[in-house]
């Protein structure tokens, strides 16, 4: 399974920000550490604030930030919510099952175990976890000076 980068900016920005440790910062300044591009990464910051991951805060002084705690965050939902699409073949599309192979085929639930073991242990972590070296991580992102 490959995310897309939807998913994949949108847990580069979770870490981002639970690197920030709850300050404010602008989605400019996320998309420069990254070099992503900041009309996406608009997109996926209203996605994550729709979900409740982050709270946004318009007009001067505004910006972004987490709207929970790091261990509040759970990283498989995060994916669910951000994944538009967790079919991995065609066949677990249950509008669209033109395989002649079906309903012989073993093969569909091979894959929804691998679906389901991924998930399980995405479930375990949550963002707090991927945050257990917050000095590494500010060292490798490009902070703007006035954070700490």
């Amino acid at each position: 399974m490959k995310f897309t980068h939807f998913t994949d900016y949108s847990l580069r920005t979770l870490i981002y920000l639970g690197a920030q440790q709850s300050a404010l910062t602008t989605i400019s300044d996320v998309s420069k550490s990254y070099g992503i591009s900041q009309s996406h990464l608009t997109k996926v910051v209203h996605q994550l604030a729709n979900r409740g991951y982050i709270q946004t805060t318009r007009g001067k002084g505004g910006g972004i930030r987490l709207a929970r705690l790091p261990q509040l965050i759970n990283i498989g939902d995060v994916v669910r919510d951000m994944e538009d699409n967790i079919d991995l073949v065609e066949c677990f599309n249950t509008k669209n099952q033109s395989c002649p192979l079906l309903p012989a085929c073993i093969l569909k639930s091979v894959l929804t175990e691998a679906r389901k073991n991924f998930f399980d242990t995405l479930d375990r972590y949550t963002l707090a976890d991927l945050l257990t070296n917050p000095l590494s991580l500010r060292k490798k992102l490009e902070f703007p000076k006035n954070v700490h």
